[in-house]
């Protein structure tokens, strides 16, 4: 008779989300080494599978699920914001330089401040803050402080000083350092002109990065998150450490599975070495990454019509659109997938016109090319993410941390019908991919889950929706972020959903999602996290008993 190997680790509750259905069911799961090896009814699993190490969890009516796959985050920018000051809670300019001053007065060892998230559009009058205010708190420190959407950057004389930026100094394509009516330096920096400051402020010491990103597993754990799309980002050039990452998952510290999505800039050769280099189990090349807009608070993204409050502007393309096709191109034909940034209705149009013709060109593959975040998107071209075959990655919180007043003072009523469009893409085909746009907003997926199922805008009250109809379930939103976002890394044979035979990413929640009001999702915690069959984070409970059976 066959001998069954016995499980190092069960999971039993009332409450099991699959991902297979719509609704948790009661069962227990087994799993030997990285794997579930099976899944059944309380009695089958521990009658067959418990032995004298197996750690056995009861976890009654919380829900178990597959772990959070955050499919569009900036790992290194994240580690860096948890160590720097946050200015989220900013309600005016004087207040966030003072802000900056206590941070400085703190850690005077800093040779820069570095702050992130202030929000003008939250504050009293909604001004643009200037260059003044930072130096009269801080005349002789540089510092550079990335506004809540990371496309434009507050800094003081010093920084432009250490720089050599001046009034002369030119501004780089798809860049604007930006100048008041007298041709004087305002101390905003908008998209690549944040680059000329990013290499002075940015240059870490390898050890500074290692236990920044140590930091940010440990988060990551603690929120359940089990994959990590790492994507290419304006300061990656000078934060991208990709062989950091490969140093800890050899020495067994790599808590989440990352996936790498560098630029994609024409230099095919690289990418190939990448995805030579990097293609493990728990840390491997994704895809390529590229820029197509700005965002539509700075006026940056690529809009069909102008903006309502400023008439003489589209905004614009990273680069020319004939570059932007040509690269998809050429890397289509090569069998990379492409992931394009695409914010506003005009770059989005964009991408998927680049992608269309790739498709024609170099004939179809099962290429999964996915667009970015899709704030705005014309009706006509809803339709085309099914007929292309194009993901939609997109993030829910975002609609919360921006001001909707200010969106639909930008785009004007029409448009604004059509923003976060999440119900009407999976409504006509779209496969959708969730994640956080960590250090966007926050990395906590229940986060993106409540917005994906109310709506609720920046004021945080239930009365409060953004275009209501855009909701959708909660299963469909925690497939989004499981499934979804699995089958976008080209991994849904093996994550995303939990099945016998796949690879045992868990999490475990202190509730059911699905027997409670949507409110307290955001009350939600996790209180197990396994990745890849390891325990990588646990909440002290009496779930757990370490049975003796002979």
């Amino acid at each position: 008779m066959k001998t069954i190997k016995k499980a190092d680790i069960i999971l039993s509750s009332n409450a099991v989300f699959t991902g297979l259905a719509n609704q948790p069911e009661p069962a227990s799961i087994a799993i030997i080494d990285n794997k579930i090896v099976a899944i059944g009814t309380n009695e089958e699993i521990t009658s067959t599978y418990i032995g004298t190490n197996t750690q056995v969890y009861s976890f009654e009516d919380q829900l178990i699920m597959p772990g959070f796959h955050d499919f569009h985050l900036h790992i290194i920018d994240g580690s860096l914001q948890m160590d720097c000051v946050s200015l989220a809670n900013a309600n005016s300019e004087q207040e966030a330089a003072e802000m900056v001053r206590k941070y400085a007065e703190a850690r005077p060892e800093e040779p820069w401040i570095i702050g992130f998230s202030w929000n003008n559009e939250s504050w009293v009058n909604k001004q643009l803050p200037t260059v003044a205010s930072l130096d009269y708190v801080l005349p002789n420190k540089p510092v550079i402080l990335m506004h809540v959407d990371c496309h434009f950057a507050w800094v003081n004389s010093k920084a432009l000083e250490l720089m050599g930026i001046n009034c002369e100094t030119e501004n780089p394509t798809f860049g604007t350092i930006d100048k008041n009516e007298n041709g004087e330096l305002t101390g905003i920096l908008y998209e690549k002109a944040m680059d000329l400051v990013f290499k002075g402020a940015f240059d870490f010491s390898r050890a500074r990065k290692e236990q920044m990103v140590k930091n940010f597993l440990q988060m990551a754990a603690e929120l359940g998150v089990t994959s990590l799309n790492d994507m290419y980002a304006p300061s990656s050039e000078i934060l991208s450490d990709f062989e950091l990452f490969k140093e800890l998952e050899e020495a067994g510290e790599l808590t989440a599975r990352i996936y790498l999505a560098p630029a994609l800039n024409g230099d095919l050769e690289r990418a190939k070495q990448l995805r030579d280099t990097y293609s493990s189990e728990i840390l491997q090349f994704s895809g390529l990454k590229q820029f197509v807009d700005g965002v539509i608070s700075g006026h940056t993204a690529f809009m069909l019509e102008p903006y309502s409050d400023k008439p003489d502007s589209r905004g614009g393309t990273t680069f020319s659109p004939e570059l932007i096709k040509k690269w998809v191109l050429e890397a289509d034909r090569e069998r990379f997938r492409i992931r394009l940034h695409a914010i506003g209705d005009a770059a989005v149009r964009l991408a998927l016109d680049a992608f269309e013709d790739a498709q024609k060109i170099n004939g179809y593959r099962d290429s999964r090319h996915t667009i970015e975040h899709i704030e705005s998107i014309h009706p006509d071209d809803i339709c085309r993410f099914e007929q292309l075959d194009v993901i939609a990655s997109m993030q829910p919180q975002h609609l919360a941390s921006i001001e909707k007043e200010m969106y639909q003072l930008r785009l004007g009523t029409q448009r604004d019908k059509f923003t976060f469009a999440v119900n009407k893409l999976k409504n006509a085909g779209a496969k959708l991919a969730f994640g956080s746009d960590f250090p966007v907003v926050s990395l906590n997926p229940l986060l993106e889950i409540y917005r994906a199922v109310t709506r609720v805008d920046s004021t945080g009250l239930a009365a409060n929706t953004w275009n209501i109809d855009e909701r959708i379930t909660l299963a469909e939103a925690l497939k989004a972020y499981t499934a979804g976002s699995a089958y976008g890394s080209f991994r849904e044979n093996e994550l995303g959903t939990l099945e016998v035979g796949k690879f045992a990413d868990v999490v475990v929640l202190d509730r059911n999602l699905f027997s409670i009001p949507k409110e307290e999702l955001l009350d939600t915690k996790v209180k197990l996290t396994i990745m890849n069959g390891r325990i990588v984070f646990e909440k002290a409970s009496e779930n757990k008993k370490l049975l003796d059976c002979k």
